[in-house]
């Protein structure tokens, strides 16, 4: 990470952390992982080819999750993709 280009904006509802690559580090990112606990992080996948196809390989299937269970997934948006940055929001 870039550590100079790091950015953490909170409100009430919301919160966008803004996370930069160095210089030396290429390629887009497949995934990150977030929480209140280092211990109980979530993985979250990001946009890209490969994570789409598997995303539609799964949702093609029959799948064992509660509807409750797909309800209490957090809502995360996509604001801004480029080679040496992605931004997104958390819900």
């Amino acid at each position: 990470l870039l550590s100079p280009e790091i950015g953490v904006s909170v409100s009430a509802h919301n919160a966008v952390v803004q996370l930069a690559k160095a210089p030396d580090s290429t390629g887009p990112w497949d995934k990150f992982s977030f929480g209140l606990d280092p211990s109980a992080l979530q993985e979250r996948l990001f946009v890209t080819e490969e994570n789409i196809d598997g995303f539609l390989g799964t949702a093609l299937c029959p799948s064992s999750r509660s509807q409750s269970a797909l309800e209490s997934q957090p809502l995360i948006e996509v604001l801004d993709v480029s080679e040496d940055r992605i931004q997104i929001r958390v819900e």
